[in-house]
């Protein structure tokens, strides 16, 4: 089909998914309340509240400003050089393709503070249950990553069948973050992305740090070299690296945003530095007085030589020199 004179229309699969989203959650709930898995993060009342106001203001923030990047992206429709219509075949391309741009912006937000600071809220719950999964951003549209999705548009992918695709890569993703399903069928594993490589990702373990940014396809980590896998004798720790202790929503929507703009214009920095705060990894400081993954994974390595070169943590030559350093307090 020739959508060079169409607008095509597709529904919002996400809002189909809530009821089977709220039953979920309830089974869950239950789960927990009858499986005696007292190691399990769970739930907590107030954090699960929090989690359900962040989705509900992530719903408001897309439809006030959503319209923006979608108008960009359409804007952007006129200069394609293919027009890819819509047969079946298309739709399979653009899923595939959209998750490998999510892959793409997941390791961006992770490695880049202006995007982790809108993204940072998905990750603030210390609990690990399927309402974390509602935890999202109310602002990302100021860090302008959809711009990753204009390839595809040029490539002759419209904007709305995007959007439509990526509905399911949503509501995918909503699954893997519970601690009630342990590992999946090896064959699956290694395919897609699940609840243990998920809880890997959202884990603040020195080893799991920066690591499994998969939406779907968890065979993108492998191809990138960021995958580490889920170890029994190493379970998962949640939240971030130092948590902000609080369940109010736009602190939590927020806090990194104020704390990124007041490192950034604090007096006597250099341009360089300034934008250093802006745009290093999380933990990145002009002086030296913070640690970001690299450092963190670096002591753990030192505390625990034998881990040394272990998935996850470096190793060769230098985390062997690293071993070797005093570590600050011993």
């Amino acid at each position: 089909m020739d959508l060079s004179q169409v607008m095509p229309k597709f529904p919002d699969v996400t809002q189909f998914a809530i009821p089977f989203f709220i039953l979920a959650m309830i089974v869950e709930l239950v789960w927990l309340k009858f499986s005696g898995a007292r190691n399990k993060a769970g739930f907590e009342t107030r954090d699960t509240l929090t989690s359900l106001l962040m989705g509900t203001g992530n719903v408001v923030a897309g439809m006030v400003f959503g319209i923006v990047s979608y108008a960009a992206l359409v804007w952007l429709w006129q200069f394609r050089f293919l027009d890819l219509g819509l047969h079946w075949w298309v739709f399979a391309g653009a899923f595939l393709l959209d998750d490998l741009r999510y892959y793409w912006y997941h390791r961006i937000a992770h490695r880049v503070r202006w995007v982790w600071a809108e993204h940072v809220n998905h990750h603030s719950s210390q609990h690990y249950n399927l309402s974390t999964a509602l935890r999202q951003s109310w602002t990302g549209l100021f860090t302008g990553m959809f711009v990753l999705q204009a390839p595809l548009v040029l490539l002759g992918l419209h904007p709305a069948v995007i959007a439509f695709t990526f509905g399911f890569n949503l509501i995918y993703q909503f699954w893997i973050h519970t601690e009630a399903i342990g590992k999946m069928p090896g064959w699956f594993e290694a395919v897609f992305n699940t609840p243990s490589h998920h809880r890997v990702h959202h884990a603040t373990n020195p080893r799991y740090l920066d690591a499994n940014y998969a939406g779907v396809l968890i065979i993108w980590d492998r191809i990138f070299g960021t995958f580490v896998e889920e170890l029994e004798e190493d379970r998962p720790r949640y939240g971030i690296v130092k948590n902000i202790g609080t369940f109010n929503p736009f602190k939590v929507a927020f806090h990194e945003w104020i704390n990124m703009l007041r490192d950034a214009f604090q007096r006597g920095l250099t341009f360089r530095q300034r934008l250093g705060y802006l745009f290093m990894p999380p933990g990145w400081s002009h002086d030296g007085s913070r640690k970001g993954s690299g450092q963190l994974k670096a002591d753990y390595v030192r505390l625990h030589p034998d881990q040394v070169g272990m998935p996850g943590l470096p190793g060769g030559t230098t985390a062997k020199a690293q071993s070797a350093m005093p570590v600050p307090g011993e």
